[in-house]
């Protein structure tokens, strides 16, 4: 197939047998979403708003585009203004990995950093996220752009219902037995647990979580601060759904940090620490009884380890 431009070419990543670091009991499979033009998942979320609202025209042609990102889903949505011809200005905390505003920059975005409220360099809190979203809603205000608003746009969970999950059971063959993400915004989780429950209602979807910040799990949030950047800032998204979670896994940094070597190592998977979190939650929901012996459990490796 040739594509006409970048944006065609958003979807349909491959998904992979995790069979060299985890040997059972039941098995690994993950969609490799950090092969996207943009390096994320979040470029599923970032085409589907913007073509949406360009369909019912709160994006006219030229019109700039704003959003608050923590790295991917500004990526996401510089690959899609490139291709749809629309300037991009985006607020990232200070705390983010210095990587990721280079390559927005690289991308062609005009990146605005917003000092952290109270989280510190590698560690964004809910706080530092609030700020930088307040930053990005005065500047659209100000250049009369689009404001995405990521965590309130529905487009996000739809993609994944109707790409992400849709692809799992085709690429797989049919239903799987556990479905684990990482939860920032919730889109991920949300549109591919709809599409997964469909097929299977027996499905148990857990959302994962940083093992100090738990407010799914209906936990006080003993610590905001920990190293799954763009997931677990201690707040439930606005749109979240919980009658389609089932469970709540936490991962910890060092446990994130060991699958994030494992799969580099022993995968060849360079990926980032909420992909790293995602396996090792899988791993977790494979050996905690919940599930058959044979069963299979799929999930996303988020994001490229590129932008750390």
């Amino acid at each position: 197939m040739l594509a006409a431009s970048a944006i065609e070419i958003i979807g349909s990543t491959p998904l992979i047998a995790l069979d060299r670091i985890y040997t059972g009991p039941g098995r690994i499979i993950a969609k490799a979403e950090f092969l996207l033009p943009g390096g994320s998942v979040k470029d599923r979320a970032a085409k589907a708003i913007l073509l949406a609202a360009r369909e019912d025209g709160r994006l006219k042609p030229g019109m700039p585009v704003v959003e608050m990102t923590s790295g991917n889903m500004g990526a996401g949505l510089a690959v899609a203004c490139a291709a749809l011809g629309h300037p991009l200005v985006v607020t990232m905390s200070a705390g983010n990995s210095p990587a990721r505003a280079k390559m927005l920059e690289g991308l062609g975005a005009e990146v605005v950093l917003i000092a952290q409220v109270d989280g510190s360099p590698g560690q964004v809190t809910g706080s530092d996220v609030n700020a930088a979203a307040q930053a990005a809603c005065a500047i659209a205000r100000a250049r009369d752009g689009f404001y995405v608003d990521q965590f309130n746009a529905a487009e996000g969970i739809a993609a994944h219902e109707t790409t992400t999950g849709p692809e799992i059971l085709a690429q797989f063959g049919g239903p799987v037995d556990g479905w684990v993400a990482a939860v920032g915004t919730g889109c991920t989780f949300m549109g591919v647990a709809k599409a997964l429950k469909r097929a299977n209602p027996g499905t148990v979807c857990a959302a994962v979580e940083p093992l100090n910040a738990r407010p799914l799990a209906g936990e006080p949030v003993a610590n905001a601060r920990h190293k799954l950047q763009g997931i677990g800032y201690g707040t439930v998204p606005p749109h979240w759904d919980p009658s389609l979670m089932d469970m709540s896994l936490g991962v910890s940094d060092d446990e994130a940090e060991e699958w994030r070597r494992a799969l580099a190592h022993r995968e060849g998977l360079y990926v980032g620490y909420s992909a790293a979190a995602n396996v090792c939650a899988a791993a977790k929901l494979l050996t905690s009884g919940r599930l058959t012996a044979d069963a299979v459990v799929a999930t996303v490796l988020c994001d490229t380890g590129l932008k750390y």
